[in-house]
């Protein structure tokens, strides 16, 4: 079947193929409890999911001294750590992406995690071999900021024009924007539903379903 628009479809991984949102902020927020600082809301620390480490602890907490940033990224880091293996996949994730692979489409992932940390989320779940490019927030810039992808595309030979990125975020839709990529959103991760309508993505899928549903009829 011929392409319609895209050649190279990128992911973001936590809470967009991943269902690490709710652990992700449990981890935030035991960080600051460690640390004897103010703990985040729920709602406050899903907002910085997706952005490099460092930056997404100076988002969720900005009044706290900048001493502390660093180590609540230690924190934090030993908190998920000692819970990572007992995250997952959404349903029909894997299928998908092997419906996708199936018909040739370059594939890649484009996230806040560190390199060691996605190496070791893609082999805990058999995904190592999936991608054709990857990129983590401490190889480059942080979303939204177009790096990632424009390296991606650059990497695979590929055209902005002819890619899109899929994400729960609006620093995954802002950062396709910038970069002069389509957007698709997910509503079923970190963000709300009006935070991403706001970046105006081509489509906003409710369910994995409705995402593969959308991309075999559209991509």
């Amino acid at each position: 079947m011929a392409r319609k628009q895209f050649d190279l479809i990128v992911f973001d991984w936590d809470g967009t193929l991943m269902d690490s949102t709710s652990t992700i902020v449990k981890c935030i927020q035991a960080a600051a409890k460690d640390l004897g600082l103010p703990i985040p809301r729920d709602a406050a620390a899903a907002q910085v999911i997706g952005l490099a480490l460092p930056e997404a602890m100076q988002a969720v907490l900005p009044d706290a001294d900048p001493k502390y940033h660093a180590r609540m990224v230690e924190r934090y880091r030993y908190h998920y750590l000692s819970r990572d293996h007992e995250l997952s996949l959404f349903p029909g994730v894997a299928e998908m992406l092997q419906e996708l692979s199936q018909q040739a489409y370059f594939l890649a992932v484009a996230t806040g995690k560190s390199r060691v940390g996605l190496n070791r989320a893609m082999n805990a779940v058999k995904l190592l071999s999936m991608f054709d490019a990857t990129r983590c927030a401490d190889e480059t810039f942080s979303k939204p900021h177009p790096a990632m992808l424009l390296e991606i595309t650059r990497e695979l030979g590929q055209d902005i024009r002819r890619t899109v990125m899929i994400g729960d975020t609006s620093h995954d839709l802002l950062m396709a924007n910038n970069a002069g990529a389509a957007a698709v959103a997910v509503q079923y991760g970190a963000h709300p539903v009006a935070q991403l309508d706001a970046c105006a993505p081509l489509y906003s899928a409710a369910t994995v379903a409705q995402l593969r549903d959308w991309l075999n009829e559209h991509a």
